[in-house]
């Protein structure tokens, strides 16, 4: 059995790599820059784009599963590559927004492409990722101790990545997940300032919460470039989430998706990691 990982430099599919070498199982990374990436030793590491169908290709020979990191432009090419080389078996990073109407524009065609391929499938739907924060609040705490943001009492579920991981990684070696779309949060629920609060814990020194207007908090994003900068209109409610606009959801909807679901620990068989965890695992991002 050889398994690609594509976006395997990536929050997600760096972890997804590390626990199925650790696995035993033979593993080939796929990224766009071989040069400059890190990953444990036996991992074959090739370059790959999935915005260039060739390079993927390529990447595929010999290969019969494949995690699959969500590039909608190119999905239908990518899916049948994967097929034509022999992969048997997909396993797809999308977006708990999918399981909520939220998304139609980005994930789902990606989804559709898997599914409509007659190979077996599994779709991965991670809600709020614990590492956004990095991307969003690092910058400033790593500066000034201090998080300039809206909405301190705002409620998330965000879950570490190397849960949605273990779960990708479940659902490449063992049976039993064909035809299963996961929906995937963190175990509890986290408020914003409970967030900076657990970073500061890891740290062992206090990070101040500013509460600001969404209009400052853009400023400030939009002044940090990259991530953050391209998705402050969303984060903050200037833009919908996708082009066809959000649903009419009531309020039940919206509470339903606030409660955290089970499906790590009942694929992995252990409670999902806490953001008091993802933050100490991460603090010296922080620093």
């Amino acid at each position: 059995m050889s398994i690609l990982v594509t976006g395997a430099s990536g929050h997600v599919g760096r972890h997804v790599v590390a626990q199925l070498a650790a696995a035993g199982a033979r593993v080939r990374a796929m990224t766009r820059n071989p040069a400059s990436a890190a990953f444990p030793a036996g991992v074959e590491v090739v370059h790959g784009d999935l915005l260039k169908v060739d390079t993927v290709g390529a990447a595929l020979s010999g290969v019969d599963r494949l995690y699959l990191f969500p590039e909608p432009r190119t999905a239908t090419e990518v899916v049948a590559a994967a097929k034509l080389a022999g992969v048997r078996r997909i396993v797809t990073l999308s977006s708990g927004a999918v399981t909520g109407g939220l998304d139609t524009d980005f994930q789902f065609p990606v989804e559709q492409a898997v599914e409509h391929s007659g190979l077996e499938w599994t779709h991965l739907r991670p809600g709020q990722f614990a590492s956004n924060t990095l991307r969003l609040w690092a910058p400033s705490i790593r500066a000034e101790r201090v998080v300039r943001y809206v909405a301190p009492d705002q409620i998330g579920l965000p879950i570490h990545e190397a849960d949605i991981a273990e779960v990708a990684v479940h659902a490449l070696l063992s049976d039993g997940h064909h035809g299963r779309a996961y929906d995937m949060t963190g175990p509890q629920q986290v408020t914003n300032r409970e967030q900076v609060i657990a970073i500061a814990e890891a740290l062992g020194e206090p990070v101040y919460f500013e509460e600001v207007t969404p209009e400052r908090a853009r400023e400030i994003l939009t002044a940090q470039g990259g991530w953050a900068a391209e998705n402050s209109g969303f984060l903050l409610g200037f833009e919908d989430y996708s082009a066809s606009g959000t649903p009419d959801l009531s309020q039940e909807d919206w509470d339903r998706m606030l409660q955290p679901v089970p499906t790590v620990e009942e694929v992995t068989g252990h409670p999902a990691r806490t953001f008091a965890q993802w933050a100490r695992d991460h603090v010296t991002s922080f620093r």
